[in-house]
């Protein structure tokens, strides 16, 4: 459904893959791979908010590598050789470049990240906060370095979690009060037998269908909400 386009990250050069909308603009939304890289199931999520009318951007923070999912210790590689301050700079270029694409008609534009994309989402709203208007994490937690909250100058965060994610219900409380303190609105929705990853279709093993189906209504309209131009 759409392509492959590359815009410029701090003097370099980054990827992603572009699906627009067949309306021809909508608002924008940046999709943040989980640890396996930008596979296809990544690209098929932003294919999905394509058709809910978004311009939809996925990043490609591993620069061309990947893991297929069943492959967690390749992806664990993957994620650990993963450069913070280069992960951040590339988010913050593709916000910019995704605010100023021809067939975005938001002034701001949304992130959504699940597991390590859910971190990088709530990092993007720190490095990006010019471009930013929304965040979603999904299941996601932050570094051991706290991104800068207060950056984000009240860019309001929709939390999505499983109940029986049990290192991130743990990791949640601090989230929460770190939030607070910056003055960022939350809200959160947790799924009581979701674990990890619950909201991937393509993993058999923890995939929530009906939870799915709550979920992705209450994040396009979050999104929308956040993002109307």
């Amino acid at each position: 459904m759409g392509d492959m386009v590359s815009f410029k990250s701090n003097g370099g050069t980054a990827s992603g893959y572009l699906a627009s909308p067949a309306s021809g603009k909508g608002p924008g939304v940046i999709v943040i791979q989980e640890w396996w890289g930008l596979i296809d199931q990544v690209k098929g999520t932003a294919d999905m908010f394509a058709r809910e009318g978004f311009n939809a951007l996925a990043p490609d923070f591993y620069h061309g590598k990947s893991a297929q999912i069943g492959e967690p210790d390749a992806a664990q590689k993957l994620m650990m050789e993963l450069n913070i301050d280069q992960a951040a700079k590339d988010a913050r270029a593709a916000a910019q470049y995704l605010a100023t694409h021809g067939k975005t008609s938001s002034q701001k534009v949304g992130v959504i990240g699940t597991c390590m994309g859910g971190m990088l989402a709530l990092l993007t709203g720190t490095v990006a906060t010019d471009a930013v208007g929304a965040v979603v994490d999904c299941y996601g937690t932050p570094p051991q370095k706290k991104p800068n909250y207060a950056a984000m100058k009240g860019t309001p965060v929709l939390g999505i979690f499983g109940g029986k994610d049990e290192w991130v219900m743990n990791a949640l409380p601090a989230l929460e009060a770190d939030l607070a303190a910056a003055g960022v609105p939350f809200e959160k929705r947790v799924y009581a037998e979701g674990d990890h990853a619950f909201l991937n279709e393509q993993r058999a093993d923890v995939y929530r269908a009906d939870d799915a189906k709550d979920a992705w209504p209450r994040i396009t309209a979050f999104l929308k909400k956040h993002l109307a131009s």
